[in-house]
């Protein structure tokens, strides 16, 4: 099957030109008409919502312009653009300077400190006001901006003006600074569009981190340039047998910048001592008896190991680190760290310990699953608590933050229900309310807020083969941890927000995702009053 195209890549001349007729024929600015605000169905739930019950129309007149010493965020600005662009045919530019005096969106900083990533959005009948501190709260400004706007915005296929939005004023700002997502490309290689379409999805709710699960038992997915069998030979396969594939570092490179366009920071994850039969007969001299294993398509795990007695291995991790951490410019890298069921304990944690101070030698800091407080942890290493809670209070009692992510609550791979046709149950069954009723702060005794940096949902990707599959698991759950990670768990309440989400159906339709049908929310096509109306 194709894969699908990132959600940006739009329509044909001819359509944008039959689009530009259309919204022509509406050049006269319409009235405003009572809209509210404060009901429109927006995910995450913003911090503060005042509702002014007008609205503000877009026009074929309407500009974007930057105010005085806004330079920093034209990004945003032009990301706005290209939205509105190609789905209305209006040709707005990002301008320095507003001499006609139209309808227009301002983007300017903020003169309070808003926080890296707060925003206000103030929107009346004359103009939309983007206040931001830095560029990615403009970015989520907008992302707020889209749901305020038709889902027909999101179509490949331009439809018809004018464009309104409610009036009033939204201030926001996210609880937790890591709101992510992670994407195993390992046991199932997906492609560099897949991967920018996954982008894409966390982006528009406001999620910023990106953990790329790299390399497994069943495939190394990234190049190494000076250990070129591990994509050669270890990427050549996956679950179930079939091509396998890599990324090569300009591939990766992409994947990167095109992330950082929408303030997604990617992790990328070699997964290690265990999880490495791909590396293992990629390089026998990194296994113990010299002897390469085979190829492995299967899903099991914990039953491969590389040598940890091995100076060899040493070499390995510090040339594919140098390699990975040269092309990744987030201060992260996962060294995994799971599962590692034939390590010894006591060759286990000298290993973790070392594997740590190569990472730190390369300038970056260190994520490991939950195993790795075991060892000794360095300054700022974070342990990402799945499955044993007692780990991440370990990783605490060192000083260490947490990134919250525990299997029976997160883990996006696991089933709906028993009648789901992807995904596993091993950590349970996770319907949509089950996955977003939690607060990563109280869920667990002796980890809170004070110690987390944030949550992520894990997609593994053992049942899961194209990008339709991704989206089945991935949604309608995704929302629920983009608001777990942005909004405050007081504000959060699951029988208002299934409404909030039963309205996204337009949206997701209009972007073509495969999603689950849950009985659990209240799917609806039509959007109230509050929510933006075509004429």
């Amino acid at each position: 099957m194709p894969s699908k195209s990132p959600l940006f890549l739009r329509p044909t001349l001819l359509s944008g030109f039959l689009a530009l007729l259309l919204f022509a024929s509406c050049s006269t600015k319409p009235e405003p008409i009572p809209m509210d605000l404060s009901a429109a169905p927006l995910i995450p739930l913003p911090t503060r919502i005042e509702a002014t019950g007008s609205s503000f129309v877009f026009t074929p007149a309407t500009d974007l312009f930057l105010a005085d010493g806004a330079d920093s965020l034209r990004g945003p600005a032009q990301f706005l653009a290209d939205l509105l662009n190609p789905a209305s045919s209006m040709e707005v530019s990002v301008q320095e300077s507003n001499p006609a005096g139209n309808a227009t969106v301002v983007f300017r900083l903020s003169e309070r400190d808003l926080g890296p990533e707060g925003y206000l959005l103030e929107i009346t009948e004359d103009r939309i006001t983007i206040s931001a501190s830095a560029p990615a709260g403009a970015f989520y400004a907008v992302q707020t901006l889209r749901q305020l706007l038709p889902a027909s915005l999101e179509m490949d296929s331009p439809g018809e003006g004018p464009w309104r939005v409610a009036t009033g004023l939204i201030e926001d700002k996210p609880v937790f600074g890591y709101r992510g997502a992670m994407l195993d490309v390992a046991r199932h290689f997906f492609s560099v569009e897949d991967v920018k379409r996954f982008t894409d999805l966390i982006a528009m709710y406001k999620m910023n981190r990106l953990h790329l699960h790299l390399t497994d038992d069943q495939g190394w997915r990234i190049e190494i340039k000076s250990w070129p069998k591990l994509t050669e030979v270890g990427g050549s396969t996956q679950v179930g047998g079939g091509e396998g594939g890599f990324y090569t570092q300009e591939e990766y490179a992409d994947i990167v910048a095109y992330a950082q366009d929408r303030f997604v920071t990617i992790v990328p994850e070699i997964d290690m001592p265990g999880h490495t039969n791909a590396a293992l007969v990629s390089y026998p001299e990194l296994y113990c008896t010299g002897k390469a294993p085979e190829l492995y398509t299967g899903t099991e795990v914990g039953f491969s190991t590389l040598c940890t007695s091995n100076e060899r291995t040493y070499e390995f991790i510090d040339d594919v680190i140098g390699e990975l951490a040269a092309l990744t410019p987030g201060e992260y890298l996962h060294i995994g760290g799971d599962e590692s069921h034939v390590t010894p304990l006591e060759d286990y944690i000298p290993f973790i310990e070392r594997v740590q101070e190569i990472v730190r030698s390369h300038g970056k800091k260190v994520i490991g699953w939950d195993e790795i407080a075991h060892a000794k942890l360095l300054p700022n290493t974070v342990v990402q608590w799945w499955a044993e809670p007692e780990n991440a209070k370990m990783g605490i009692e060192q000083g260490a933050k947490v990134l919250v992510s525990p299997a029976n609550k997160a883990y996006l791979d696991m089933q709906y229900d028993s009648t789901s046709r992807l995904g596993l149950h091993w950590a349970g069954y996770i319907e949509v309310d089950t996955g977003y009723s939690w607060d990563p702060a109280t869920v667990v005794e002796g980890i809170g807020a004070e110690h987390i940096i944030g949550i992520e949902a894990p997609l593994w990707s053992e049942t899961i083969a194209t990008m339709d599959d991704i989206e089945y698991l991935l949604f309608p759950r995704l929302p629920g941890y983009a608001e777990i990670g942005w909004t405050a768990a007081a504000d959060r309440d699951w029988e208002e927000y299934r409404e909030r989400l039963g309205l996204q159906k337009p949206r997701f339709e209009a972007l073509g995702i495969d999603y689950y049908v849950s009985p659990l929310v209240p799917w609806r096509d039509s959007l109230p009053m509050a929510a933006p109306v075509l004429d």
